[in-house]
């Protein structure tokens, strides 16, 4: 079974490093990795904050939520 894993970021370097690092490197046979840009989707900040995201860069797997190094608080982006 595939598990769904959403990293939430707002593009910026250290977000776009994070990605690079640990993102990219997820078994996509066993995670359905969905990259979502906050700066860009502003109308999904409300679903990180709903599923834990404090700060991004943020991957969210099931209901574990993995903060990543700190780039911006989600309050700062909207």
């Amino acid at each position: 079974m595939v598990e769904k894993a959403v990293f939430y970021h707002a593009g910026c370097s250290v977000c776009t490093d994070a990605e690079e690092r640990f993102v990219n490197a997820l078994d996509r046979s066993r995670y359905a990795v969905e990259s979502v840009n906050l700066g860009d989707a502003r109308d999904r900040i409300a679903e990180a904050r709903t599923a834990g995201v404090k700060s991004v860069p943020a991957l969210v797997i099931g209901k574990a939520v993995y903060h990543i190094n700190h780039g911006a608080d989600l309050s700062a982006l909207g």
